[in-house]
C-alpha cells in the first residue's frame, strides 16, 4: 500500500460538482412510493441466541418489491423504557451472522437492527445472510453485483437495496421497545454508501456513522483503484465496449454524493489514506457535500480499507454519547 491519492490537506477541499440527474429526487420519490404500496408487514421473533443480558428477534420484513428481508435486532434486555437504535448494513458480501457478533451497541444500551444485504452472505466467510434477491436485472453480468440490471436506473440492483434499507428504519422504529426518534444508521464499505443513501431519503434519522464508504464518486473510483468491487464495473465495461454513457448515467442515481447532499442528521465519517478499494478522494468527496453542519471525519492514515477498526468504535462510541449529552438527539 501507499499514500496513492491526494494529498490530505487537498482531500479536505475535495468537492467536485458531480453531474446529478435532474431527475434525481423525482427517481427517488417514485420509487419510495412505490414501495409503500406493500404492506410493511414486520415480524420480530424471539429467538434464542444463548445470551442472558440481551433479547435477540429475528426480524424480517417486506422489502423492494415486497420481498422479505432478514435481519436481527438485538436489545439490551434491563433498558429501563424505549432505546435508541442503530440501523447497521453490512459490508460487501456480508449477511447477517450471528446474533453474538453484534454486542457492541447493546452493551452500550442501544438496541441495533442488522439488516441483510439481498443476495449476499453466500459467499464463505462466517457471515451467512437469509435474504434473496428474486429479480437479476435484464443484462448480463459481471461476477458479483455491481453490473446487475446497470444499464437502467429502473433495473439496477442497488435500488432494491437502497429501498431495502430505507424500509429497515420503519421496521425498526416500530418495536415498542425503540425510541422511533432515535434511530440511526451505520455501516461500512458498502453498509457506509448504503447508509448514506438512507441519510438523504429520509428526514427522520437521528445521526449516522458513515466508515470508508463505497458506492460514492464512481467514475473517480473505477479510473483510480484495480481493486474490486469497483473493477467489476471495469470488467463490464470491457466487453461492453460503447456502454460507458449509459453504465455512468444509471450510476449517478446511486452515487453517495448526491445522497450526502441531502442528509439532515449529524454524522461520523471515518477515512483511510492507503485504502485502495475506496479510494479517500472519493470518501472526502462524499464528506465535503453532507448538508448537515454537525459532521465529523476521522483520518487514518497508514490504514487500507479496515480503517480504524477496532479502535475506532472507541471514537463512534465517544462521537454518540457527546451527542446525546450537547444535544439529546443520539
Amino acid at each position: 500500500m501507499a499514500l496513492f491519492d491526494l494529498p490530505l490537506a487537498e482531500l479536505r477541499t475535495y468537492r467536485p460538482e458531480p453531474a446529478e440527474p435532474e431527475d434525481f429526487d423525482a427517481f427517488w420519490k417514485r420509487t419510495l412510493a412505490e414501495a409503500a404500496g406493500h404492506d410493511l408487514a414486520e415480524r420480530f421473533e424471539p429467538h434464542d441466541a444463548g445470551l442472558s443480558e440481551v433479547e435477540v428477534y429475528d426480524v424480517s420484513f417486506a422489502g423492494w418489491g415486497g420481498h422479505r428481508v432478514s435481519g436481527w435486532l438485538v436489545l439490551p434486555r434491563h433498558a429501563p423504557g424505549p432505546v435508541p437504535c442503530v440501523v447497521q448494513y453490512l459490508g460487501y458480501h456480508r449477511g447477517r451472522g450471528n446474533p453474538h457478533d453484534h454486542l457492541l451497541w447493546p452493551a452500550a444500551g442501544r438496541a441495533v437492527l442488522v439488516v441483510d444485504v439481498r443476495g449476499q452472505g453466500a459467499a464463505g466467510g462466517d457471515h451467512p445472510g437469509a435474504t434473496a434477491d428474486p429479480v437479476g436485472g435484464e443484462n448480463p453480468q459481471s461476477p458479483g453485483f455491481m453490473t446487475r440490471g446497470i444499464l437502467a436506473p429502473e433495473q439496477y440492483y442497488y435500488r432494491r437495496v437502497y429501498t431495502d434499507a430505507v424500509r429497515a428504519v420503519d421496521a425498526a422504529a416500530r418495536h415498542p421497545a425503540i425510541d422511533p426518534g432515535r434511530v440511526h444508521v451505520s455501516g461500512a464499505s458498502q453498509g457506509g454508501g448504503i447508509a448514506t443513501a438512507v441519510a438523504g431519503l429520509r428526514d427522520d434519522i437521528a445521526g449516522a456513522l458513515v466508515d470508508t464508504p463505497f458506492l460514492t464518486h464512481f467514475r473517480r473510483a473505477v479510473e483510480m483503484t484495480d481493486a474490486d468491487p469497483y473493477q467489476e464495473i471495469v470488467r463490464f465495461l470491457q466487453t461492453r465496449r460503447g456502454s460507458d454513457e449509459q453504465v455512468f448515467r444509471t450510476l449517478a442515481y446511486f452515487d453517495g454524493r448526491h445522497f450526502a447532499a441531502r442528509a439532515g442528521c449529524p454524522v461520523l465519517y471515518s477515512a483511510a489514506l492507503m485504502d485502495q478499494i475506496c479510494p479517500p478522494s472519493t470518501v472526502f468527496a462524499s464528506y465535503n457535500r453532507w448538508a448537515h453542519p454537525r459532521k465529523e471525519i476521522e483520518v487514518y492514515t497508514w490504514n487500507g480499507h479496515e480503517g480504524g477498526a477496532a479502535d475506532h468504535r472507541r471514537v463512534q462510541l465517544r462521537w454518540m454519547t457527546q451527542g446525546q449529552t450537547r444535544e439529546g438527539i443520539l
